[in-house]
């Protein structure tokens, strides 16, 4: 009975992808996975099917193992976007993994127990689909930006309420992102439930759009890869722990704080944030990202162009000092992107405004920005230039992130390092290569100027004589 519905579809000249228990890279996935699980950590799948046909060549299936780059990515994309519907609708799941559908998705035959039913229905009855097991997260943290740029449309956040106030129009392009209720950490329910209740809402955002008879693409994929980075610790002391060992307290890890209108705009974060007024230091870390429901944002504000991250406290130094983040989004001609920069940070207290120069703190807008050290002391790169000599106040940022701009989720975008191409360990490598070359040259030079000796004695001139003195 399959194989005679596979004939009729090849004869009715459809491309139908079939369901995701009868896909014949899991079986391959399954087995790349085992050989190489610490390597899957950054990636995540993404699923795409569209109401138009002929958008994806059957040529789209990949090996076993392999991992699709963002290069890779747009050349799928680019069909869909130019040929296919206007409308896109992106769905975030927040983690999601192939072996998700290996596990929940009725790999094995079992239809009646999958929890993706209506996408398998979905991506059954779809003229034209793709699916990639295992996409670069890099290349999905940029998905937003790069469907926001091909389309000419800015990204609209709706779930199932403002969808169906929606009416779209299938010459004009829509961006609409819908982030999934339900995420995979949850604690009070079970995998199996989280990832049906996402297959119901796809399920009802579906007959939405056809009972309007609306066309679209649509895409599946998720936030962040399924699971973090092992602890280096762990790694490094190998794999025979004795029971009764006791592990080391790992510092605490706080999450970045994130400034929100109607979705997540502006995202922050250090390892240390401590401040100083005439020499006197105070550590804000656990004040600023440790208890965030207590944290004034009061005064943040973001658009397009500039965002502006405003962090009040009170009672610090005996008064109340805000600190301002000024970003701005520009366009440059010449790398043809856009980039941000730190305008300047500024400390408001006591009706004195201190100001530091921050426009180091620099990238592309579609990166987040990463840094060892931003500070304004010299020992730590100086990064922060105070607009007065001398100042009062002293900062210093270990391990600093940010990010005002096409922010996806409360997570950070791929990050440019203020890391120099030139590093400590290339300059000593630099160097010693220069001094063994300056040794082997002098050793040649040396070489070369050798010469054969052109005087000797001629053995047939006279004779020496010595007289015997009696």
């Amino acid at each position: 009975m399959m194989a005679a519905t596979a004939v009729d579809r090849v004869r009715a000249g459809m491309r139908r992808a079939p369901a995701l228990w009868q896909m014949p890279w899991l079986p391959l996935v399954m087995v790349a996975a085992a050989a190489a699980a610490a390597a899957s950590e950054q990636q995540v799948p993404l699923v795409l099917w569209s109401s138009d046909r002929d958008l994806w060549a059957p040529a789209a299936d990949t090996h076993e193992g392999h991992i699709t780059n963002d290069m890779q990515l747009s050349t799928y994309l680019d069909p869909a976007l130019e040929l296919g519907p206007r409308n896109v609708l992106l769905f975030l799941q927040d983690k999601l993994s192939i072996e998700d559908f290996t596990a929940y998705g009725g790999v094995f035959g079992n239809k009646q127990d999958s929890a993706f039913s209506n996408l398998e229905n979905a991506l059954d009855l779809a003229p034209s689909s793709l699916v990639l097991p295992a996409v670069d997260w890099y290349a999905v943290s940029t998905l937003t930006t790069y469907l926001q740029e091909k389309l000419g449309a800015s990204p609209l956040h709706v779930d199932l309420a403002t969808l169906r106030e929606l009416k779209l129009n299938a010459s004009l392009p829509a961006l609409l992102l819908l982030r999934l209720p339900y995420t995979a950490s949850s604690g009070l329910m079970a995998p199996k439930e989280v990832l049906t209740g996402n297959d119901e809402v796809i399920g009802q955002v579906l007959s939405m759009l056809k009972s309007e008879d609306v066309p679209y693409t649509a895409a599946l994929t998720a936030v962040r890869p399924p699971r973090v980075a092992r602890d280096v610790a762990l790694v490094a002391g190998g794999l025979g722990r004795q029971l009764l060992q006791r592990q080391s307290a790992s510092p605490m890890i706080f999450s970045p704080v994130s400034y929100n209108d109607t979705a997540p705009r502006i995202l922050f974060w250090a390892q240390n944030f401590s401040v100083a007024y005439r020499d006197h230091w105070k550590d804000l870390t656990s004040l600023t990202f440790g208890d965030q429901d207590r944290l004034n944002l009061t005064g943040s504000f973001w658009n397009d162009s500039i965002a502006r991250l405003v962090l009040t406290y009170e009672q610090l130094f005996g008064t109340t000092v805000t600190f301002r983040f000024i970003l701005a989004n520009r366009f440059y001609p010449v790398s043809a992107r856009h980039w941000f920069t730190l305008e300047r940070l500024e400390i408001h207290s006591n009706g004195s405004v201190a100001y530091f120069n921050a426009s180091q703190v620099t990238g592309p807008s579609i990166y987040s920005f990463h840094c060892e050290y931003v500070s304004s002391l010299n020992q730590n790169g100086n990064l922060l230039v105070p607009g007065t000599q001398p100042s009062l106040w002293q900062m210093t940022f270990q391990d600093f992130q940010i990010q005002a701009f096409n922010v996806t989720g409360e997570q950070f975008s791929y990050a440019s390092d203020c890391a120099g191409f030139f590093s400590p360990g290339i300059w000593m490598g630099l160097l010693t290569s220069l001094f063994m070359l300056f040794i082997f040259t002098y050793g040649l030079h040396m070489i070369l100027s050798l010469k054969t000796m052109d005087r000797f004695d001629d053995h047939k001139g006279p004779t020496i004589a010595l007289t015997q003195i009696v």
